[in-house]
């Protein structure tokens, strides 16, 4: 029953969100988080709920499955020959520029990995609120893609160093690591030719008549298989939910409504969940905390600055001052990998429990100031653009 209680509380919260959002004129994420810290704050919810965390957890699988949906290989195929180079130069950038900031502020070496982390997550709530019409979200979904793939084994390396030492667990999770990455590129090729020489089964796996909601039952039992997977292989679970994602989408792109209603339903439930549990992670009277607030400013100008120099030294090029300044926020916001490696940082003696805070204040402070900035820059940009 006191859980029961507990969701609906959650729920209300999640009803009220959009109508907020329309009042506001803020994006629905924003106003999610910072309806679950309000919510921490005066009293309405409380963090210690099992039930509402592994909800939450669920919900961010699944938006990284949503961020897999996007994923079209045929385009990002087609984009390698042009941007892979300047792509991994991009990150080769992003991870030098932070060695240097390691080097010269004298930082801890968690720095060195989260400066640069890249995460699908509010890019796709991006991409949800706005749409793919946009060049530089078009291409932030292609980076973020390479990015996603790179800080999820950033983040495996970083975990079994710190948590393990350099020694034989170490090396174990990333010889699997390396494993699953060529077992799910040699499946892709596997199940192209094989699709490519039975086209009907596409058909018999997900029909087009499809009375039962059968692509929806074999959708999420490969979401939860390979998340499961995962886990059993003590790799980060949202690896799997990621490459779930990338299958369905281009292996049964027969199933054109599949993937709106798998996205309605995250949206409609799953992912609001997550936000609102971001938000509690926060207590609001850490922020009014001048250390600590300060500190996270720095990690968030960090961010920025650093994709801002890499972005201006790759991409300027192809994409001019307003979308690169575009394209440099809307991949400032790893909101979840941020937290995910603080929280590995702190339980591992890295960081103290004050830089613990800077770190959960300055994701937080990238999801609703950055997001709310892009929104009131898209528009500035759109008055200037229109015609008169």
């Amino acid at each position: 029953m006191e859980n029961l209680l507990f969701l609906a509380h959650v729920v209300l919260l999640m009803v009220s969100a959009p109508i907020i959002s329309r009042i506001f004129r803020l994006p629905s994420s924003v106003v999610e988080i910072l309806l679950g810290s309000y919510a921490v704050w005066i009293g309405f919810l409380h963090v210690d709920n099992e039930m509402f965390k592994n909800l939450a957890k669920i919900g961010f699988f699944y938006l990284m499955f949503l961020a897999g949906l996007e994923v079209d290989v045929q385009k990002f195929l087609h984009y390698k020959e042009r941007f892979l180079n300047k792509t991994m130069l991009y990150f080769l950038y992003m991870y030098g520029i932070s060695f240097a900031l390691y080097l010269i502020f004298k930082l801890p070496s968690v720095y060195i990995v989260a400066i640069p982390i890249v995460s699908l997550g509010m890019i796709i709530a991006l991409i949800n609120q706005h749409g793919k019409e946009h060049q530089w979200l078009e291409f932030s979904l292609i980076v973020g893609v390479v990015g996603e793939i790179v800080s999820i084994c950033a983040l495996v390396i970083f975990d079994g160093a710190i948590t393990h030492g350099i020694g034989w667990h170490f090396f174990k999770s990333l010889f699997l690591l390396v494993a699953v990455l060529f077992s799910s590129y040699f499946l892709y090729r596997f199940l192209k030719i094989l699709f490519w020489w039975y086209p009907n089964l596409k058909k018999l796996i997900m029909p087009h008549n499809d009375t039962m909601h059968q692509s929806l039952r074999i959708s999420m039992g490969l979401f939860f298989v390979l998340i499961a997977t995962m886990q059993w292989l003590e790799l980060d679970m949202v690896l799997g939910a990621f490459i779930a994602g990338i299958f369905i989408s281009n292996f049964f792109a027969h199933k054109t409504e599949l993937p709106h209603q798998l996205s309605t339903f995250g949206f409609g439930f799953l992912v609001p969940l997550f936000f609102i549990f971001v938000g509690t992670t926060l207590d609001l009277n850490i922020v009014f905390t001048k250390s600590i607030f300060m500190n996270a400013l720095w990690i968030v100008l960090a961010m920025i600055g650093v994709r801002f120099i890499s972005s201006i030294a790759t991409f300027y090029g192809y994409f001019g001052l307003k979308n690169t300044v575009l394209f440099t926020l809307g991949g400032s916001m790893p909101l979840t990998f941020l937290v995910a490696i603080a929280t590995i940082a702190v339980k591992n003696g890295a960081i103290s429990s004050q830089e613990y805070s800077s770190f959960i204040v300055a994701a937080l402070i990238e999801g609703i100031v950055l997001m709310t900035l892009i929104q009131f820059l898209m528009h500035i940009f759109k008055k200037i653009e229109k015609p008169v």
